[in-house]
């Protein structure tokens, strides 16, 4: 079974947030499966769908971005799924707002729902899809601008790269993160 984790804060405060991407990119797979999200035995919600013939598990962590880890090692546990069949969805600040970015593996970049998922595996070969965030101008706190809303422009451009991402990730589903690589990291809306 594959696993695409979408990292993100689960109040409704956070909804639509730019640190929130990853719920948006696995609620956009969900519903063009038209699946709902419902609790997990851990501190996560999913949602199962099948792509082709091959079931997938849609993650998202309750435990808040910092703690992300914790719950994709649960989720790994209770379904058996080794690190070769996960997907990290999250935000990037270093990546232009509407671009994307697949890796194989890595360091976390800044990123803590990384870095915490990296902590609690024990090591960073794991695939991921980052979706570009990044501010036009220098920002006072980047905490405060990642836990901020998109602007009407910028939320724009998000709603324009989801579909892509969520096409990035069925992907890496199919074909693989190699052949997932290949064919979106040049993608900009």
């Amino acid at each position: 079974m594959k696993l695409i984790a979408g990292l993100g804060n689960p109040d409704a405060r956070h909804e639509r947030t730019r640190h929130n991407i990853g719920f948006e990119v696995v609620d956009t797979i969900a519903r063009m499966h038209r699946a709902g999200f419902r609790a997990g035995k851990g501190n996560f919600l999913y949602a199962k769908i099948d792509h082709g013939d091959e079931p997938v598990l849609l993650l998202k962590p309750t435990t808040y971005m910092n703690l992300s880890g914790h719950a994709l090692v649960a989720a790994m546990h209770f379904y058996k799924t080794g690190i070769e069949n996960i997907l990290v969805v999250c935000d990037d600040l270093n990546l232009p707002l509407g671009s994307i970015r697949l890796r194989a593996r890595g360091s976390a970049g800044g990123q803590n729902g990384l870095k915490h998922i990296i902590q609690s595996l024990g090591r960073d070969d794991f695939a991921r899809l980052r979706v570009g965030i990044a501010p036009e101008h220098p920002v006072g706190s980047y905490s405060s601008f990642v836990l901020g809303k998109f602007r009407e422009e910028e939320r724009t451009t998000v709603d324009g790269i989801l579909p892509c991402c969520a096409d990035a990730a069925l992907d890496f589903v199919s074909n693989g993160i190699e052949h997932a690589m290949n064919r979106f990291n040049s993608t900009k809306t």
